[in-house]
């Protein structure tokens, strides 16, 4: 007989995970550097929205232009959205070009040379930017809209052509210049972090570099993509001194190669100094519309980047 023998296993003891003292404290600050700008945030939006109730109860005779602030402010939304997205619309596809040209196109050392460049556009201060596109920029860009005149003047964006060239579209222009670099600089890292087994799979099924860059570089890199031209989007909806060096007083047209036509930013920087009394609350009050476009912009990129992430190459 087969004596059977049981046997009892004892419980597993509880496993207890010890949280260090330095794990303890980063976990905090972390948390902490969260809420501090959360609270930075909501602290920024109560101050503009209290500072300028003055101007939205204000009677619209005592306001600037004698119509109200809203009369007064949607000029200045318009210039500094349409120059913003004109702004976007330039620049992301050459900063896409540029950071596809030194990643796989260039020799190391040239590549290394333009990115080098390309850094140092973005050190450049705004003023210098201002000055260059009033003093060097816009007179030459005259002929060109004086063309866009001739040809394409039964459009209302492209009507009498100012001689200055301090315009709408100039400001544009300098303003695509001045944030080339951020897009260019997050695309190439983006570009970066493509897995080389993607590019090689490309290649080694017979496709070209265009193609290999077509279907695995650029799905991957999309949602970089569209983060780096939203940071330029932002500088550029935010940009002060050199639109407000290049523009016009504050007049409303839909002509972009004619003088009017004004940003928030600029505005605000133009007359802030010598403000009080209600026409500060008019420019606090433009700030807190400048605050809500630009945190609209931000959820949209961020909803657009979510969306992206699914379909890009590294899923």
């Amino acid at each position: 007989m087969t004596d059977q023998v049981t046997t009892t296993r004892r419980p597993a003891a509880p496993t207890t995970s010890v949280r260090r003292v330095g794990d303890v404290v980063f976990s905090g600050l972390s948390l902490g550097s969260a809420v501090l700008i959360l609270l930075i945030l909501v602290g920024v939006a109560v101050f503009l929205a209290v500072e300028a109730m003055p101007a939205f109860d204000a009677d619209p005779a005592t306001t600037t232009g004698g119509k109200g602030f809203f009369s007064y402010v949607w000029p200045m939304v318009f210039g500094t959205v349409i120059s913003s997205v004109i702004a976007m619309v330039i620049a992301m596809p050459i900063a896409v070009g540029i950071a596809l040209f030194i990643y796989h196109y260039s020799p190391p050392r040239i590549g290394n040379l333009i990115g080098f460049v390309v850094d140092l556009l973005a050190a450049v201060p705004s003023v210098i930017f201002g000055m260059w596109g009033m003093v060097v920029f816009a007179p030459k860009l005259f002929p060109f809209y004086s063309w866009l005149e001739t040809h394409l003047g039964f459009l209302p964006i492209f009507g009498s052509a100012s001689a200055s060239g301090r315009t709408l579209l100039t400001a544009a222009i300098v303003l695509a210049v001045m944030i080339l670099p951020i897009i260019t600089s997050v695309a190439r890292e983006v570009f970066l972090q493509t897995p080389r087994l993607h590019e090689e799979a490309a290649l080694a099924l017979g496709a070209t570099k265009w193609e290999m860059v077509k279907t695995a570089v650029l799905p991957f890199g999309m949602p970089g993509i569209i983060g780096g031209t939203m940071l330029g989007l932002g500088r550029a909806l935010g940009e002060t001194m050199a639109v407000a060096i290049i523009l016009s007083p504050n007049v409303f047209t839909w002509n972009l190669i004619g003088s009017g036509n004004q940003t928030i930013p600029a505005e605000i920087a133009l007359n802030f100094p010598e403000a009080s009394g209600v026409r500060l609350a008019e420019l606090i009050a433009a700030g807190l519309v400048l605050f809500v476009i630009t945190l609209a912009v931000n959820l949209v990129a961020r909803w657009i980047v979510d969306r992206r992430a699914e379909f890009s190459g590294a899923n």
